[in-house]
C-alpha cells in the first residue's frame, strides 16, 4: 500500500455517458482487482480527496470510471491530457482471485462495472456469467462483451437487454460464488438471496470516505465481528460477515 500521494499527470480523460468519465493515467501500476486509489486535482478545496475504484490496468495505463456527483468529481472530468493530478493508493484488500472456483457470477450495478472490469480481465479464462445493471444506456462493457460468453444486462427503462433491475434476472442457486459491486440496497438483496441458497458472496461496499487509510472511520461498516472499516478491512467482505438493513 502506498500511502502517500504522487504527483503525476493525466494521459486521457474520455466521456463515456452522460455523467461517467473514464481517466487514464500513464505508468508502471501494480493492484489487484478491487482497490482503489485516492484521486484529487485541487490543493485546498474541496478538503477531501475522492477514493475511485480501479476501473483497470492494461497497456501500461491504469484507468478510473467515475461518475459526477459532487464538486471533486466535477473538477476530475474537467481534466485533460497532460494535467496534473494526485494519486494515494492502492488501497483496501480488494477482490481473492484463487476464491473463482467452479461456476462464477459477477453482477454489478451502475458504477460497480468498474471494479468487476478489472476483476474480470484478471480472470477471463475461467466458467464467468456476467450481470450488469443500468439505469439506461450501459457503459464500460467493453472488456465484457468482447470476452465474456454469457452476459446478461438490464436496464430500469428497458432500452438495452431485459427490463427492470438486474438482481431480477439473476438466480445464485446456478452458481458455486458470486462476486458483487454496485449500490448497498441492491447488494444488500444479492447476499439474502445467496445466503437462502448456500451460496457464497463476495461484494464491494461503496461507501463514503475521507482519508482511505482507516484513520477517520467515516467508512465503517456494521460486520457480525464488530464495526470494520470499508477502506482497509474492505471494501471487498464475505457477505455474510456483514449485518445487513437494506443498507449494510
Amino acid at each position: 500500500m502506498n500511502s502517500k500521494y504522487i504527483e503525476t499527470v493525466v494521459f486521457e480523460n474520455e466521456k463515456v455517458n452522460e455523467c461517467v468519465y473514464k481517466i487514464s493515467i500513464q505508468g508502471d501500476f501494480e493492484a489487484k482487482p478491487g482497490q482503489f486509489y485516492m484521486l484529487r486535482a485541487w490543493d485546498e478545496e474541496p478538503v477531501l480527496s475522492r477514493p475511485i475504484s480501479i476501473n483497470d490496468i492494461e497497456g501500461g495505463k491504469i484507468s478510473f470510471l467515475f461518475q459526477t456527483v459532487g464538486r471533486g468529481t466535477n473538477i476530475l472530468s474537467k481534466l485533460r491530457g497532460g494535467d496534473e493530478i494526485k494519486i494515494m493508493g492502492p488501497l483496501g484488500n480488494g477482490f481473492d482471485v484463487d476464491k473463482v472456483k467452479g461456476k462464477v457470477a459477477m453482477l454489478s450495478g451502475g458504477m460497480g462495472i468498474a471494479p468487476l472490469n478489472y476483476f474480470y480481465r484478471s480472470v477471463m479464462d475461467r466458467e464467468i456469467d456476467f450481470y450488469a445493471g443500468f439505469r439506461n444506456t450501459p457503459y464500460g462493457m467493453e472488456l465484457v462483451n468482447e470476452h465474456c460468453k454469457s452476459v446478461t444486462i438490464a436496464t430500469e427503462d428497458g432500452s438495452v437487454g431485459k427490463t427492470g433491475y438486474i438482481i431480477d434476472h439473476f438466480e445464485p442457486r446456478d452458481y458455486d460464488v458470486v462476486f458483487c459491486c454496485g449500490p448497498e440496497k441492491m447488494m444488500a438483496i444479492v447476499i439474502k438471496k445467496c445466503e437462502e441458497a448456500g451460496v457464497p458472496v463476495y461484494v464491494s461496499m461503496e461507501k463514503k470516505m475521507a482519508c482511505g487509510i482507516g484513520a477517520c472511520l467515516v467508512c465503517t461498516c456494521k460486520t457480525k465481528d464488530g464495526n470494520k472499516r470499508s477502506c482497509t478491512d474492505g471494501p471487498v467482505f464475505l457477505g455474510s460477515e456483514l449485518i445487513i438493513n437494506d443498507e449494510c
